[in-house]
């Protein structure tokens, strides 16, 4: 895997780099922290099994002293302290797959990752409308690795730094996402490698993203290289206005007008896709929250996945591509 240069900077605006490194870590200790709001404890539970999982081959984080472990809440599975990258595939039954894929990056504010309600029960709807799907477990920021030193520590994250954002510039955001980029150029590159096998169409494979994993999603279509998704989708990620390329692929966006993170900022993102006269469509649901993924609610917002679907459908994406000549 070859490094990422990241002399050149970020497509993203200083300030809207600057809004996202402190919302970032806002929405990580909500996160790791409803215990506090929603008297839904997190508990920890033994790593699952995950036979299909395939290392990336990015590495172990570097100066990495905690292991990962991963903990139970709202009824579904978080991991966090991820120190190696894997990609699992949800694969669609053979006869109903139609050649597109869709990288999918859980999020968790970059320090945790909500592997069920963000990951798998994405990649399952998706498989089942016969799209390949790949859940992406990204390597995390360091956590304490006890259940009272992560609840602890984003109790205090949340009262001091989060209020008080840090004054990031662009280079300096970027490189702190560096490991993360490297594991979805990774997945987009394992992906390609073995499209035949996985009945894939090399040049039909997205990303859709979760809060952080929106921004990754963000990062790596702005400054993933090689990755270059064919479509992304963005669920309730930062809205920030970006620079946005000449070959910037269609966009789907689906976001609460409640979320207490990217509800306020303006919708900067979809401007700047509009001026630049690349596809995008916008969803903004009267509530919703933040985090709501595929948990069942009786908001509008529980429709996301459906328009998704109709959206991918739109660009012909949940057919087979129709063969040259």
């Amino acid at each position: 895997m070859s490094k990422i240069n990241l002399a050149g900077g970020s497509r993203l605006h200083g300030a809207a780099w600057k809004r996202l490194a402190a919302v970032g870590m806002a929405v990580a200790c909500v996160l790791a922290t409803p215990a506090y709001a929603q008297k839904d404890k997190m508990q920890p539970v033994p790593i699952p099994a995950q036979p299909n999982a395939i290392e990336l081959g990015t590495g172990p984080l570097p100066d990495a002293k905690a292991q990962e472990s991963w903990h139970s809440q709202y009824g579904s599975l978080f991991a966090r302290n991820v120190t190696v990258a894997t990609l699992t595939p949800f694969l669609p039954d053979p006869a109903k797959a139609t050649g597109a894929a869709v990288i999918v990056a859980p999020g968790g504010g970059f320090r945790t990752l909500s592997m069920e309600n963000e990951g798998w029960d994405v990649a399952r709807a998706l498989a089942d409308k016969g799209v390949a799907a790949f859940v992406l477990k990204y390597r995390l920021n360091q956590t304490p690795p006890d259940m009272a030193g992560f609840e602890r520590s984003m109790s205090e994250l949340f009262s001091g730094a989060a209020r008080r954002p840090p004054r990031l510039d662009p280079s300096q955001a970027m490189a702190g996402l560096a490991p993360q980029i490297a594991d979805s150029r990774a997945a987009f590159a394992l992906v390609r490698r073995r499209a035949a096998e996985w009945r894939v169409d090399p040049d039909r494979i997205g990303m859709v993203g979760f809060s952080a994993g929106a921004m990754l999603t963000m990062a790596t279509t702005l400054n993933g290289q090689d990755a270059k998704p064919a479509f992304i989708g963005v669920i309730y990620g930062s809205l920030a206005p970006v620079t946005v390329p000449a070959d910037a692929p269609p966009m789907f966006v689906a976001l609460a007008a409640d979320d207490p993170f990217f509800a306020n900022g303006g919708f900067g993102l979809i401007d700047s896709w509009r001026a630049a006269k690349r596809p995008v469509e916008f969803h903004l649901y009267e509530q919703g929250g933040h985090g709501f993924g595929m948990y069942p609610k009786t908001t509008t917002s529980t429709g996301w996945f459906d328009a998704f679907a109709r959206w991918l459908d739109m660009h012909g994406l949940l057919k087979p591509k129709p063969k040259a000549g």
